[in-house]
């Protein structure tokens, strides 16, 4: 199985990296504290450094709504998942947990800005492929949603041989290959666009995969994926 970035991606978003994560024989039942505990503190912190007002135009986010204005999507109704984390937030909710990996996610997501989600590779079928959907693709039940419905056609998604598994980029993930406390193998991927560069990304990957290693145990490897090197064996 392999994680792998379609060219057009990169022609269409130059300077596209992202760091890859992929992590066997995990145990993501229960919450821990201290994550929580971290994921309060940055709460904290967004809430003293950022106004929801100008939020937009934080260059990490504003990169985000335009990669979403160029895909056909709208960035205003289909938030990036670190916009959308963020203005949580500052709003004053705060961040539930929901399982070990996904409250690591959040949490390094939060800390570095930048977008982190994760699938179960026991539900996957076949590669992942970050790609520009096809028209009348197959649908896909979304998380929180009551009907399949299938992404529009030139829209970023991440899909396997069934289906999308993450529709407008990391908007959205399907409910088939979401993490559960019963995962055990899982890929776990952080995304920057410029004018984040490779090193930043690099650090939040290295963070999130030692997060996971303490954590949730098993065995756990990552690289970074960029033009240069757009596929990883998982």
């Amino acid at each position: 199985m392999k994680l792998r970035i379609d060219d057009a991606i990169f022609k269409k978003f130059p300077g596209l990296e992202i760091g890859a994560v992929a992590a066997k024989g995990v145990g993501n039942s229960g919450a821990d504290e201290g994550i929580m505990a971290r994921m309060r503190e940055e709460e904290q912190r967004i809430r003293a450094d950022f106004n929801p007002e100008t939020l937009s135009q934080h260059p990490r986010i504003d990169a985000w709504r335009k990669a979403y204005s160029a895909f056909g999507g709208k960035p205003k109704e289909n938030r990036s998942s670190v916009e959308n984390l963020y203005r949580l937030v500052l709003k004053g909710g705060s961040v539930r947990h929901i399982s070990k990996l996904v409250d690591i996610y959040n949490y390094v997501s939060l800390k570095h800005m930048l977008p982190v989600g994760g699938e179960d590779l026991g539900r996957v079928k076949g590669d992942i492929v970050l790609c520009f959907a096809v028209a009348d693709g197959p649908p896909v039940l979304l998380l929180g949603e009551k009907e399949p419905r299938p992404p529009h056609g030139g829209e970023v998604i991440y899909k396997d041989d069934v289906s999308a598994i993450c529709r407008r980029w990391n908007w959205k993930e399907a409910d088939r290959t979401k993490l559960t406390e019963e995962t055990r193998d899982c890929v776990l991927v952080i995304e920057g666009l410029p004018p984040v560069k490779r090193e930043e990304v690099e650090a939040a990957a290295k963070e999130l995969g030692e997060l996971v290693r303490k954590v949730c145990g098993g065995e756990v490897n990552g690289a970074v994926l960029s033009e240069s090197r757009p596929e990883i064996e998982l």
